[in-house]
């Protein structure tokens, strides 16, 4: 699949991975920092979000397919991949089956199995009349009742849009809803990857424990972790400082 993607900046490639309900725009601030300090950054929107086509499969499997796609149409070679949550699975998919890239980075993610926990947000999603919208309060409204979280709230709504005829949505609610299980999936190695990665956790988020350091570095045998305190889930945008301080140690050495 030909994925949307955006691009800034010249130098060695980088190419950042979002996650599930987002889109490349989540990390421009990012991307647009890494590109201030000399590096070509592509921003895909993944399928069945953003501006990419929909599709019936969703899974890792064919999300790395989609980004091997990338690399070999735009003629990428060995990028730096880095990938937030669904976009970190997307990337150790990646990194398990092509071999194209110099090292990785994965934040807040681990490759092991997390049970379903998006439901409040899917029903939320589904409470909106979407057709029938008047304004974008109405579906803050209704959709605060499911999430009461503002900033989590916000960026799922994001993904609102005006058209012609009123309103529509940027991802597929309905194939990412039947697909939900597949976003927590775990990922299979066939053999242990040799090239350098880094993984980012948050200082407040409980997505990789110390115990899933242990299989990381089965599955990685030239990992390495970095916790950044005060950060939660979305750690580039709690922490951005120490994020791309982070992440310019790690590929610059």
């Amino acid at each position: 699949m030909k994925l949307f993607f955006r691009k800034t900046g010249e130098g060695s490639a980088i190419v950042i991975l979002h996650g599930v309900f987002g889109s490349g725009d989540n990390l421009f601030t990012t991307a647009k920092t890494l590109a201030e300090k000399g590096y070509e950054v592509f921003l895909p929107d993944a399928r069945n979000h953003g501006q990419s086509p929909r599709s019936e499969d969703f899974n890792y499997e064919v999300m790395a397919a989609d980004l091997d796609e990338l690399l070999t149409e735009n003629e990428i070679k060995n990028p730096i991949l880095i990938g937030h949550s669904m976009g970190g699975k997307t990337v150790m998919q990646f990194a398990a089956n092509y071999s194209n890239f110099l090292k990785i980075i994965v934040v807040d993610i681990a490759p092991r199995y997390y049970p379903t926990h998006h439901n409040h947000i899917l029903a939320g999603l589904n409470a909106i009349p979407i057709r029938d919208l008047k304004s974008r309060k109405e579906a803050e409204e209704i959709f605060s009742s499911y999430v009461s979280d503002l900033a989590e709230t916000q960026f799922i709504l994001k993904n609102l849009y005006r058209t012609d005829e009123g309103f529509d949505w940027r991802i597929n609610i309905p194939v990412i809803a039947k697909n939900i299980y597949q976003v927590g999936s775990e990922i299979p190695f066939s053999k242990p990857v040799v090239k350098p990665a880094l993984f980012i956790r948050g200082g407040d988020s409980s997505y990789i424990t110390d115990e899933d350091q242990i299989q990381i570095k089965n599955n990685f045998l030239n990992a390495e972790f970095v916790t950044i305190e005060g950060a939660n889930h979305w750690v580039h945008a709690t922490r951005p400082v120490e994020f791309i301080d982070n992440i310019l140690q790690f590929i610059q050495e």
